[in-house]
């Protein structure tokens, strides 16, 4: 027992530098909500999630599993529709996108082809960055459907200059060529796995616009401070962290915080554990007992806690 907390105290000092704070923070979209269904799209080569319409007066009947084509950031390009949204939430109008058209059969053959050109790039890639002696690791790389444009996504320790790297491809591919330097947390979501859970990575199959996870998250949860139990193959806290935050959170307004002290049965407490989920409350007492009571005994009245 004592070796377990002596390394959940090691790694609680070292816990900083998994917490990683450039996600996408939607807390201030989460209460908008959407007035008309959207379609859910995903870009599969890069995982990211979209949510889009067709015009008024469109006679599109789009479809789960069709491809359409849609203006993204990196140009307009073709995308999964994974489904509809009857209520979305967390979505503002800025946010959403117009559906352009229906991929043809044309463009599907052509979405084929351009995989098989996407090797060769790959290939012709990491020679060019061999050759230019850069550190940098390709992750993937991918053709735009609709414009005459290279993608790759790459990551680095540090800030890379490629400008002559972005010649030497121009000069090969005929086309413009855009690099574009990613986290540790977007090359999980683009290239894939499965977490501790057996689950794939959330990042990958639930959303790709996850709230920023911290390490009082963890604490709230009573989750062990072990980093090898609470961080994912990124090396950045887990995704799903976030996810029950708010209820514990919440449940914890209702309730004694941990180290109060309550005089009960003749004997000064010490709360010493705080369970949301179960509504039990650990304490120990001078005397040394240890004891558990339910949270539903616990009362506030001229802002001090006693037990009913």
């Amino acid at each position: 027992m004592s070796d377990i907390f002596e390394n959940d105290i090691d790694s609680e000092n070292d816990l900083s530098g998994l917490e990683d704070n450039a996600g996408v923070d939607i807390s201030s979209q989460e209460d908008y909500v959407f007035l008309q269904p959207l379609y859910r799209l995903k870009l599969e080569y890069s995982c990211e999630g979209l949510y889009a319409n067709v015009e008024e007066d469109s006679k599109l009947d789009i479809k789960a599993g069709d491809y359409v084509i849609v203006p993204t950031r990196y140009g307009k390009d073709l995308a999964l529709c994974l489904g509809v949204a009857k209520t979305p939430i967390g979505i503002k109008p800025d946010d959403v996108v117009i559906i352009d058209r229906k991929a043809s059969e044309e463009d599907l053959q052509r979405a084929v082809e351009l995989k098989e050109k996407e090797k060769d790039a790959f290939k012709v890639f990491k020679e060019k960055v061999a050759f230019h002696k850069l550190d940098m690791k390709l992750i993937s790389t991918h053709f735009l459907i609709d414009e005459q444009k290279a993608l790759f996504f790459f990551s680095a320790d540090n800030r890379v200059d490629f400008r002559e790297l972005v010649k030497d491809l121009v000069s090969v591919f005929k086309m413009r060529i855009e690099l574009r330097q990613v986290g540790v947390r977007d090359e999980s979501r683009i290239t894939g796995g499965l977490g501790v859970c057996g689950r794939p990575y959330c990042c990958h199959a639930v959303s790709d616009k996850l709230r920023p996870v911290s390490i009082r998250m963890a604490k709230d949860q009573n989750l062990s401070l072990n980093s090898m139990k609470i961080s994912g193959q990124c090396g950045r806290l887990l995704c799903c962290l976030s996810y029950e935050f708010d209820f514990y959170a919440e449940a914890r307004k209702k309730l004694p915080s941990e180290g109060l002290h309550i005089f009960y049965d003749g004997t000064n407490f010490r709360i010493t554990e705080i369970n949301p989920l179960t509504s039990m409350i650990k304490m120990s007492g001078d005397d040394g007992r240890l004891i558990e009571v339910n949270s539903n005994r616990f009362v506030k009245e001229s802002g001090k806690w006693k037990i009913n």
